[in-house]
Parts: C-alpha cells; structure tokens; sequence
C-alpha cells in the first residue's frame, strides 16, 4: 500500500492525520491494524475497506471506523487513490466521549463505516477546511465533535433536547469569565474542561447549549471584538494590534478579521475613520 500520512494536530488521548493513499488496481491490498480506535473522514476517492466488522465501498462524506487492535483491508480495484483525516483515540478517551452523550452504551463499532449522513456532513466539511488552511488549533474541537457526532449516529440517538443544568451554566459562566480575562492567551478545550471540572466533550457540547458557538469560536470572536476597537480607537500598527489581541501570524489575523468583519483591518479602520 502507498501511503503518506501527516499529523495534523493532538493531546492528550487523540491525533489527527492527513493519510494520503496512491494505490491503484495493481496495487495488492494487505493487511493493517487499528492500532487505536478510529474515526476517518473519507474526503478524496473510493475504496473497498473490510474489517471484521464488514466490509463497504466508502466514498467522500463516509466516516470509516475501526475497533483498536482489529485487522483491516483498504482495496482500490475500481479506481486510483483517496485522501482521509483520520482521528485516532485512545480507548480511555474513547470511553469517555461516549459516557457523555446521552442514549449511548457500546463503546465497540458493530459497523464498519457510516454513509455521508446529514449531521456528519457540515463537520468533516468542516476538518476539511481546517486541514487545507492549517489551523491546528481547531481540531482539538472538531475531534470532539466529530467523535459526539459519530456516537449519536450509532446510538440512534438525536441531540439532546434536554436543557443545560443550573451547575452547567455555572461552569460555562466560570469559563466565560475566564476567556474574558485571558482571551489573549492560549486557552485549550481540555484546560477550561478541567477548571469546570468536567470532561471536555460534555464541557463542549454544554458550552454549544448555553453560548450558541464552541469555546474556540467565542475565543476567536473576543479577540476580533478587541482588535476592532483598537482599530478604531488608536493608529498602532496593525500588526501589533493583532499579536496583542492573540494572534501569532498576521495572515491568520488578515483572514479571521475579513470573514468575520467583512473586510480588512487596513480597509475597516480607513472606514470607520472616515
């Protein structure tokens, strides 16, 4: 099998990575093995992917998946290649994923893959675009939700319709507070989890219910709030301006601010003065 993967991101109980496969019709499959549990987002190409659990022709928007320690098979007899991200945990943090989201008991995949269903579709969109602009720090996140996502399809379950809980709403308020104070540091998903005292997919999935957009997000839009202020307010470089805000690289400022405010920071402050 030809094969090229990168890592993309990780912490503490998962990885992701950008696996690239040239194999053809001529290529003879062999045997791999999960070495963790395993969720692959399929965004490039078609193949033939077998595992104890069955076999299926999976396709760009599938999700493959893969017990740890369980033999698989990848063939491409009907065609050349494909590209997944593939997200890796452990079985611990696997666990815990699934203890968190309601209606969901096996923590073993009975199924091979799952076909482009209409919850996982805007999320593997979504790791796609992560991977292809480089922003790392969204996958911590991403896996998260994707992960949720996955356990919910097997569990046959929708999203919980049950409202956040009167001690929910005051671990989000504490991180709320929190990023507030320090939006201008580096504040992971796993650190504001631990603070509130809980796991970071539950933590997660509560702060979704209570803010309406994920810890990242709310992170990103304080830092662009406070960017545009200074904006308005000072003549400070702008460059500057965006390294104090929290950014480390100005392009990712220039691109964050122009989708978020519509324009560039050069363009919205000659504006607003205007």
């Amino acid at each position: 099998m030809k094969l090229a993967s990168n890592i993309l991101a990780s912490g503490p109980g998962w990885q992701v990575t950008d696996v690239v496969c040239t194999a053809g019709p001529g290529d003879r499959p062999f045997e791999e093995e999960h070495d963790a549990v395993c969720i692959a987002a399929v965004t490039e190409g078609t193949f033939l992917y077998r595992t104890t659990e069955g076999s299926a022709v999976l396709a760009p928007g599938a999700a493959v998946l893969g017990n740890k320690g369980h033999c698989f098979e990848c063939g491409h007899a009907h065609g050349i290649g494909d590209r997944c991200l593939a997200f890796h945990f452990t079985p611990e943090y696997w666990e815990e994923i699934v203890a968190a989201v309601p209606g969901a008991t096996r923590t073993a995949f009975g199924v091979p893959h799952l076909p482009p269903m209409l919850p996982l579709v805007p999320l593997i969109a979504a790791v796609e675009a992560a991977r292809d602009e480089g922003e790392a720090a969204e996958f911590e996140e991403l896996t998260l939700r994707l992960a949720g996502a996955v356990a919910m399809a097997l569990a046959g379950t929708a999203r919980a319709g049950r409202g956040p809980s009167p001690r929910d709403e005051r671990r989000v308020s504490g991180a709320l507070r929190r990023i507030e104070a320090n939006a201008h540091e580096r504040l992971s998903l796993d650190d504001l989890a631990r603070e509130a005292a809980t796991s970071p997919y539950h933590f997660l999935r509560t702060f979704m219910q209570v803010v309406g957009m994920t810890p990242h997000q709310f992170v990103l839009r304080t830092r662009l709030h406070r960017a545009a202020v200074r904006l308005r307010r000072s003549d400070e470089a702008i460059s500057a301006i965006a390294f104090d805000a929290g950014f480390n690289d100005l392009s990712t400022f220039n691109r964050r601010f122009r989708r978020v405010m519509g324009a560039s920071p050069s363009v919205y402050r000659a504006r607003e003065a205007a």
